[in-house]
């Protein structure tokens, strides 16, 4: 059966990457805009508990990135919890900019309005939902919640602990903790309007989520394991889920702030003892499930077999063996190195909160000359490449490799020659690959993009994040299409982050041809390919932009 799901997902790939030449099913679809789904999920009826709304001061990304100045290690309390939320996923502004969007007219209408959030996601679509399973030793009455981000609220959806029932489904890896907090995904989210492209990216979005957390937590002083290798199905049953619709992606135990949690002290809903568990009789008693359905406002909800089968092949918990994914990592290249100027640490001197406050897509503002800077992008490869470890994924051992590397598609960059490079994050230098191609870099990045909101042009450089698929679904088994997408993510959204320390712009895409840009990056033959895009570049100074703080 693992073999069937290794091929479903290899197949399912093959066709994401190949889809700029091969469309992928189903040919022809046009999003229905008039039925497409609410952005943001409700439960109505379900009790809501606001959160605070005050942000405490943040370190910079300097001191995130050098390890100094950082608060002392602590528990979660209440609010840091809901920093967490506001500052990853809850909504932060109204923006309205010029640019060359193609649906820009109409967001200079109300309910048509974009409301930024810290967090990236592929076309603005926001799928992933977050719930808090809080048991004894959480600051608010034992229950399921979920994180309303249109109002920044908990809405509650049980009363009683049902703790054991998640920390069941994670295993070891949860520790004592008592609570957790779930990432889920809802597939019509986007795949109204990705159709079968949605898993592709709906796993990118949930990496970016997770590199927005990694960096939260570490400047908030609190542990945040990642777990993204268990069973879900159980967690999927509690939520109250149909797991071809939505499903649970990740899962992190929170450890309380003065709190001594006893994994066996976890009572059911109805008294009888632990969540799941055996009644006086023996017998199992009935599944608690959530109480509130969330409103669902199409009347039409699609499914797309291709997104349908893939999900069911990859949902196969993580089964990686001893030190598996050390053969997944990339390969040493070889070449003589180019030195980068070493990250300009004063250029990343903004408080975090700051950063994801502002961090927003490019679309079609780049603008130059002025140029990008050799130091400018080497301090934001160092800094997207300095999070790629993530000990907890799928249960794997600490000094896990990381599973992707960036290459540059260096197009107007001053100090740096235009041609494609190799990052060497462990030596900070570039690996030149091939010089830039006849016709001029420019124009090969035009003729890839099969998108029409960036001229390629105004564009410093590319940066593609690429990873040896084939190798980590062999050392994982079919869930590694996830994490090494959850990487993926998590690099994009560290990058963001440093160009918008740095006030660069940037803008993750997916439009590119992927075989012609890895036959231009020398990657034809291996089994090393790009997955994800990083435009970056220059704004213009002075820009018609508004921006509505909440």
């Amino acid at each position: 059966m693992q073999q069937e799901a290794l091929e479903v997902v290899r197949e399912y790939a093959q066709a994401v990457f190949r889809r700029a030449r091969v469309p992928m099913e189903p040919l022809n679809y046009e999003v229905d805009w008039a039925d497409q789904p609410s952005r943001h999920t409700s439960y109505p009826g379900a009790p809501r508990v606001p959160l605070p709304v005050a942000l405490p001061d943040l370190p910079t990304l300097r001191d995130l990135f050098t390890g100094e100045h950082l608060p002392p290690p602590g528990g979660w309390t209440l609010d840091r919890l809901a920093t967490l939320l506001r500052l990853s996923y809850g909504v932060l502004d109204r923006r309205l900019t010029v640019n060359w969007n193609q649906d820009l007219a109409k967001r200079a209408h109300f309910e048509h309005a974009v409301w930024g959030r810290a967090t990236a996601s592929g076309g603005g679509m926001y799928p992933v939902e977050l719930f808090l399973v809080a048991g004894p030793s959480a600051p608010l009455l034992p229950g399921v919640y979920h994180y309303g981000t249109g109002q920044h609220v908990l809405e509650r959806l049980l009363l009683g602990d049902v703790s054991g029932t998640v920390r069941a489904a994670v295993g070891d890896p949860a520790g004592g903790a008592d609570s957790f907090l779930v990432a889920s995904i809802r597939f019509w989210k986007n795949s109204f309007k990705y159709n079968s492209f949605c898993y592709h990216v709906v796993t990118q979005d949930l990496g970016a989520l997770l590199g927005s957390w990694d960096l939260l937590a570490r400047g908030l002083g609190v542990p945040l394991p990642r777990l993204l290798g268990f069973d879900s199905a159980p967690v999927d049953r509690l939520l109250g889920f149909d797991s071809d619709r939505e499903s649970a992606f990740a899962v992190v135990p929170l450890d309380w702030a003065g709190a001594a949690p006893d994994a066996g002290a976890d009572t059911a809903p109805d008294g009888s003892g632990r969540a799941g568990g055996s009644g006086p009789s023996g017998e199992r008693p009935a599944e608690v499930r959530v109480r509130y359905p969330a409103f669902e406002r199409s009347r039409r909800l699609r499914e797309f077999p291709a997104a349908t089968e893939v999900h069911r092949a990859a949902a196969a918990p993580a089964t990686p063996a001893p030190d598996a994914l050390a053969d997944a990592a990339p390969r040493e290249l070889p070449g003589e190195p180019q030195a980068l100027p070493a990250p300009e640490l004063a250029r990343l001197a903004r408080p975090l909160s700051a950063v994801l406050a502002t961090r927003s897509s490019s679309f079609g503002r780049f603008r130059r000359p002025p140029e990008l800077t050799a130091a400018e992008l080497g301090t934001t490869l160092a800094f997207a490449t300095a999070g790629r470890h993530h000990p907890a994924d799928a249960g794997l051992p600490g000094d896990a490799p990381a599973l992707t590397r960036l290459w540059v598609f260096a197009n107007h960059v001053d100090g740096l020659d235009a041609g494609t490079y190799a990052y060497c994050s462990r030596r900070h230098v570039l690996l030149p690959a091939a010089p830039e191609p006849d016709g001029g870099m420019s124009a090969f990045l035009q003729q890839q993009y099969f998108l029409t909101n960036y001229t390629m042009g105004q564009v410093g450089a590319v940066l593609a994040i690429a990873g040896r698929l084939d190798a980590v679904l062999d050392a994982v088994g079919p869930r590694g299409y996830r994490i090494l997408n959850a990487e993926i993510g998590a690099v994009a959204q560290r990058a963001y982050c440093a160009a918008t320390a740095q006030r660069l712009g940037c803008g993750a895409v997916l439009g590119f041809d992927n075989v012609a840009m890895d036959e231009a990056l020398g990657l034809t033959g291996t089994d090393e390919r790009t997955v994800l895009f990083l435009l970056l570049g220059r704004h213009p100074d002075a820009t018609a932009d508004l921006m509505y703080r909440l």
